[in-house]
């Protein structure tokens, strides 16, 4: 959700990516590293279907839905991965990743592993809309209506100063691997706040309802779609207007976030091996409020993702239907 990752689980297990020495998570005791399964099959047959998930519960609820349907419809054998955006890319190549089915943006990759490499391929828009930016609980807004402006966060910057954020007001962004725009905003707007993580998406939301129920001062990155937002209704702040390219020197960025058509990349071995799953990534489409309420299932309800997409789907079969062709 900075381009999440630009800018954005089934889970069990370890996984070591051999070769940038990480450690990350993934799903059934696969690893990242290992000898890769086939793709799919031949004449149809799915075989295995790696799929990457990136860390937030958006992104988790797509993996579930999807996941769910490749292995009780098409008698797939689901691998999820839980991986950072670029990690997941780089799985293209070798076969251990098929799918990531949430990308938000990422020209520069796209650039490297669709354009140079070809060893993704792009399978179109998931149909959510992405938008990114700096958001305040609704409390502040109600008081102090004119915050909402960003020539005026200065004015009230000493109200969100913390410890960590010493003698500047802090801005609090998410998992430390959403790659945002955050810094350079507050250094080229010239903005008295200091960039602090939170680590993870639950403690940022957890951090704004404890700010809105509490009446705290924070102002923090957050994006949509996220089901936490019919909960709080967070207040975006006004930055300068994105333009075509004003974002385009990371060190000189001045602008908003650009607004994302969210679309889903796949693997060119994938795309050849004839397997099915490639059929339902391609045809997969939704909104941003069907995943909104696939994601507070798992987040708020605490189903498993498996029951949270068996849920949805029973609900929706003409959409699943169409997705199948």
């Amino acid at each position: 959700m900075a381009q999440r990752e630009q800018a954005g689980r089934w889970r069990s297990g370890a996984a070591g990516v051999a070769v940038l020495g990480l450690t990350l998570t993934a799903c059934g005791g696969a690893k990242v590293g290992d000898e890769p399964a086939a793709a799919g099959g031949s004449s149809g047959e799915c075989g295995t279907f790696n799929i990457a998930v990136n860390p937030w519960v958006g992104y988790e609820a797509d993996a579930a839905v999807v996941g769910y349907v490749a292995e009780h419809e098409l008698g797939c054998e689901v691998e999820t991965k839980d991986l950072k955006a670029e990690i997941g890319w780089q799985g293209f190549e070798t076969g251990e990743v098929d799918a990531i089915l949430e990308n938000w943006g990422h020209d520069d990759l796209k650039k490297k592993y669709i354009d140079e490499q070809k060893t993704a391929v792009n399978l179109g828009a998931t149909g959510n809309k992405g938008i990114i930016g700096w958001y305040i609980p609704p409390w502040i807004a109600k008081k102090y209506p004119d915050i909402t402006d960003w020539k005026n966060l200065n004015k009230y910057a000493a109200k969100f100063r913390t410890s960590e954020s010493g003698d500047k007001g802090q801005l609090l962004d998410g998992d430390p691997s959403y790659q945002t725009n955050d810094e350079a905003l507050v250094e080229n707007l010239k903005l008295d706040f200091k960039v602090v993580y939170a680590g993870s998406e639950t403690a940022l939301i957890q951090s704004f309802r404890e700010a809105e129920k509490n009446k705290k001062w924070m102002i923090g990155y957050f994006y949509e779609p996220q089901w936490f937002l019919s909960e709080v209704p967070l207040v975006h702040i006004k930055l300068p207007a994105y333009t075509a390219g004003c974002d385009k020197d990371p060190a000189k960025v001045a602008c908003d976030y650009r607004p994302f058509d969210l679309d889903k990349i796949v693997s060119t071995r994938f795309a050849k091996s004839g397997s099915p799953a490639y059929d339902l990534v391609k045809n997969f489409t939704w909104t941003n409020a069907d995943q909104n309420t696939v994601a507070k299932y798992i987040a708020v309800d605490k189903m498993t993702p498996e029951a949270a997409a068996k849920k949805w789907i029973d609900a929706n079969p003409d959409k699943v239907k169409a997705w199948l062709g």
